[in-house]
């Protein structure tokens, strides 16, 4: 029996760039799928949010990641442009947003498509993977490519229908709070929350506990 879990996931994380292969390794490995909830950044989410954090959490953040990145073999550099407008000295985040909304929605239709795991590790690879002006140009559209996906087509659909796009984010955030946390990456499993990179092997050995089986010996069964 396939184990499935929601995956909470944002496009201006670097945890869940990080954790993404990791993920498609997971499902390659194993009878398992995520379920690919994309959901706005929490300086959207949570208004004033980067106005409270103390000013010594962005440089511990970039040092966390560029040593988890190594450790990984991941190229990683904080994006440029970032996905969210905003001051970083100051925490105020602009109101008119150019990138984020356009990238969450895409998520949304790319796992609406059944390509969502492969969509957020080939767009994420590109933003957080040291190329400049990935909006520009045909970096997003050769991403899509790389997961099976048409960009053009998916944008299309998108305009068409933006408010059901928005409202499906909507309810994934709101099922990201009922799972009790309010960070990504956000993995739930049988109700219960394992928040951040560093918690895959915790789900993976939960779901072990559960039947997880590899994929060789279901095709062996069979």
């Amino acid at each position: 029996m396939t184990l499935e879990y929601d995956l909470f996931w944002s496009f201006r994380s670097p945890y869940s760039y990080l954790v993404t292969p990791r993920l498609i390794e997971f499902e390659r490995e194993y009878d398992v799928k995520a379920n690919v909830r994309p959901v706005y950044p929490i300086a959207l989410r949570i208004p004033g949010f980067f106005k409270q954090v103390n000013p010594m959490w962005p440089p511990y953040l970039l040092r966390d990641c560029s040593r988890i990145a190594e450790m990984l073999g991941m190229p990683f550099t904080w994006p440029s442009p970032d996905p969210i407008v905003m001051n970083m000295s100051t925490g105020e985040v602009a109101g008119e947003q150019p990138y984020i909304h356009r990238l969450t929605r895409l998520g949304v239709a790319a796992a609406a498509a059944g390509k969502g795991l492969p969509f957020l590790a080939a767009v994420s690879a590109v933003i957080f993977g040291g190329v400049r002006d990935w909006h520009l140009g045909g970096h997003l559209a050769a991403a899509a490519q790389r997961a099976g996906l048409d960009l053009t087509r998916l944008d299309s659909e998108i305009e068409r229908d933006l408010d059901r796009y928005e409202a499906a984010i909507a309810e994934n955030e709101a099922a990201q709070k009922r799972a009790g946390h309010w960070g990504v990456p956000l993995m739930v499993f049988n109700g219960e929350p394992f928040f951040g990179q560093d918690r895959f092997d915790l789900l993976r050995w939960r779901m072990q506990r559960n039947g997880l089986a590899r994929r060789h010996r279901v095709a062996q069964a069979r």
